[in-house]
């Protein structure tokens, strides 16, 4: 059996006890590093995979933060907006009101203009309304467009109003939502869209009771948009005693057609009738009253309900008898019911774009919570596990202390010398 011996100085003994005292003190002093971080990678060299992975968590929470900052200040415009709409809705209706009761028939002309200076009061308050800005200073019903004041009117020589921003809806996507709401779809009329028109009397006797029911749209694919006049080119008697006939044409104002004449027989000519006129593409209305030859009924598509509202006051104000009266108020109240469908259409939007903000950040919410998950796993320590290493690493020091004092006695010359 053969047997081998080494030789081992006592210089080698204690460098290598000094190199495992200084790697189990390096060890130690790692773990504590960690311990008290409270990350297993302290610095990119420690796991330079796990690092980049924390790291693009990291960024990505941080891309989230700054959408939500973004996204709030867009939940804050578009609250401005739905509570505006809300506002020009409740004075709308307040106007309404006011109309119907602008309609009674035992009121005289100064009531009527008390009526009619009550909405135009109210009218000044929706002017305001319509064009309030967000904390930026920016119209908060401005749709495309960046318009200081979107809405503006009456234009001169004319009732309409212009919308001076650029219709249309900004779009959403999946991190935020548009800071401003369409306020051309919920305060101008479209013809087609909408069919609202307002119908003018023109009569050859200051003394006629000539009037009109309100426009009615029946095919709106039908409406061109154009306008018209009615004339009434003969009035006379009809077949059957005590009733009246009347003949009319519809014109075409704006490409100037003219349609062929339509007779309507056997109307009571004691009492106001309601003649029924047909032959406007999609739209239905009644002339009230006796026409006499060279009356004429005009029609014009409303370009807005601020526009509907100036004629509205003009009518009541003007109006020197109760027919007149009803005529404007009749009209009117079409074109406020119109009016409100629309604003409650785009209020209701702007409340879905609330509710899409309110998903949008809970979206938002789990996937900060996914992305922490996934950079504490890259990243954090084990407390558990750390504190049993450092435990372990900490003995091991001390045992190697101990060890190393005892090798510091080992030294031929203590026996030679002892």
């Amino acid at each position: 059996m053969s047997s081998s011996f080494f030789r081992v100085s006592t210089a080698n003994l204690f460098d290598s006890s000094v190199r495992n005292l200084g790697t189990r003190q390096k060890t130690l002093s790692d773990l504590q590093e960690n311990l008290t971080s409270g990350k297993r990678v302290v610095r990119p060299s420690d796991d330079p995979v796990a690092a980049a992975q924390a790291e693009r968590a990291l960024t990505r929470i941080s891309r989230i933060q700054t959408e939500q900052r973004a996204l709030e200040v867009q939940r804050n415009a578009i609250g401005l907006a739905e509570s505006t709409l809300g506002d020009a809705v409740g004075l709308v209706q307040e106007m309404r009101t006011l109309m119907v009761g602008a309609g009674g028939g035992a009121l005289n002309n100064a009531d009527r203009q008390t009526y009619a200076k009550q909405i135009e009061s109210l009218q000044e308050q929706l002017r305001g309304v319509i064009n309030r800005k967000d904390t930026n200073g920016m119209p908060l019903l401005g749709a495309l467009g960046s318009a200081l004041e979107p809405f503006a009117g009456p234009l001169a020589g004319s009732p309409d109003y212009l919308f001076a921003g650029l219709p249309g809806q900004a779009a959403s996507n999946g991190t935020s939502i548009a800071t401003t709401v369409d306020g051309h779809a919920a305060l101008m009329f479209d013809p087609r869209r909408d069919g609202v028109y307002q119908a003018g009397v023109g009569t050859v006797s200051s003394s006629s009771n000539l009037g009109t029911s309100a426009v009615t749209p029946i095919d709106r694919s039908l409406i061109t948009g154009n306008d018209y006049r009615i004339d009434f080119t003969a009035v006379g008697p009809g077949a059957t005693p005590g009733t009246s006939s009347a003949t009319y044409t519809i014109t075409n104002t704006t490409t100037g057609a003219v349609s062929a004449p339509v007779t309507v027989p056997d109307y009571p000519s004691n009492k106001p009738a309601a003649i029924a006129v047909t032959g406007v593409p999609g739209l239905s209305l009644s002339v009230n009253g006796n026409p006499a030859a060279g009356d004429s009924v005009t029609l014009k598509p409303s370009a807005s309900l601020m526009s509907s509202i100036d004629s509205a006051v003009n009518g009541i104000a003007n109006a020197t008898n109760s027919t007149q009266a009803a005529q404007a108020v009749g009209q009117a109240l079409a074109h406020m019911d119109a009016g409100l469908e629309r604003l409650s259409n785009i209020r209701g939007y702007a409340g879905e774009l609330l509710n899409r903000a309110d998903r949008i950040t809970g979206d938002q919410e789990k996937r900060s919570i996914q992305l922490e998950a996934d950079r504490s796993r890259a990243e954090d320590l084990d407390m558990l596990k750390g504190i049993s290493d450092f435990q372990n690493a900490n003995t091991g020091l001390e045992a190697a202390l101990k060890s190393y004092a005892q090798v510091q006695r080992l030294s031929l010359f203590n026996y030679i010398n002892g």
